[in-house]
């Protein structure tokens, strides 16, 4: 496992782990962990990083080790871009591939929306670019009675069957427990106000359609919960945009299928 470093932001603390902290001169590659993981999802992505290049992976608030949000925030997605932003600026990071599976491509929107200029190249990783329909605002709201009623254990027993491919679920015995013991060590305050922001998140198709950087989607085949359509629909919005769809994965492409991932994220960091 790649060490987990802290950072002190006024009251907040970001907790991220580093591929190599010392490489001041390396390039950064920024990505962001899907719900209801933490940045310790992307440990096979941290050790498989190519020369010249160094991974953080923050935890967002809440998660890992950062601090919980206040009680009295009101909660929205763009606070964790606020801490992505925050943690890049007191790193002395100008600029980065940003990226993120899921939640974290939607905080990488978020991203895009308040500092575009911070993003030489985007990676969108089983993530979608429209808001919420009403049905997963209905689902999102199931999700918090489950985490009020059950806490995390609850959730990664309602989550896993939707997050992980079939393949994987059948053939890949060592992935579910994975995803469960990453789920449990969430806090449920974190997860809430995470299902929270996604349930209010806005859309940002506009955001995706006029990138003018790089921008590589990665998808899985057998993902339930992006279908591979809105992929689709993403790559076909931006004229610089690459689609990978990788076979036998379904929702968390990286911890099903890292060599796969990997291999692409490498190619597409060794175009720029």
């Amino acid at each position: 496992m790649v060490r987990r470093h802290y950072l002190h932001v006024a009251t907040r603390t970001i907790s991220y782990f580093d591929s190599d902290p010392t490489a001041h001169s390396a390039r950064v590659t920024l990505l962001i962990h899907a719900f209801p993981l933490g940045a310790a999802m992307w440990d096979g992505q941290a050790k498989a990083m190519p020369s010249g290049w160094r991974l953080l992976a923050p935890d967002l608030r809440g998660f890992g080790g950062s601090s919980l949000p206040e009680p009295d925030d009101t909660p929205a997605i763009d606070d964790y871009a606020s801490d992505v932003i925050d943690l890049m600026r007191e790193l002395g990071i100008e600029s980065a591939v940003i990226g993120g599976c899921s939640m974290g491509g939607y905080v990488t929107m978020a991203v895009l929306r308040r500092a575009p200029e911070m993003a030489e190249a985007i990676v969108l990783a089983n993530t979608r670019s429209t808001a919420d329909s009403l049905e997963a605002r209905a689902n999102r709201r199931s999700m918090l009675a489950i985490v009020d009623r059950e806490g995390p254990s609850g959730v990664a027993r309602d989550m896993i069957p939707k997050l992980l491919g079939k393949t994987t679920l059948a053939e890949r015995a060592d992935i579910e427990p994975l995803v469960r013991r990453l789920t449990k060590q969430q806090s449920p305050a974190a997860i809430r106000g995470a299902i929270l922001r996604m349930m209010e998140r806005p859309d940002s198709t506009a955001v995706v359609s006029h990138l003018t950087v790089p921008l590589l989607i990665v998808a899985g085949e057998e993902d339930a919960l992006i279908p591979l359509d809105d992929s689709k629909k993403m790559h076909a919005a931006n004229a610089k945009a690459e689609l990978v769809v990788v076979p036998r994965a379904g929702h968390l492409v990286s911890l099903e299928d890292p060599a796969a991932f990997n291999d692409s994220l490498q190619r597409f960091l060794g175009r720029l």
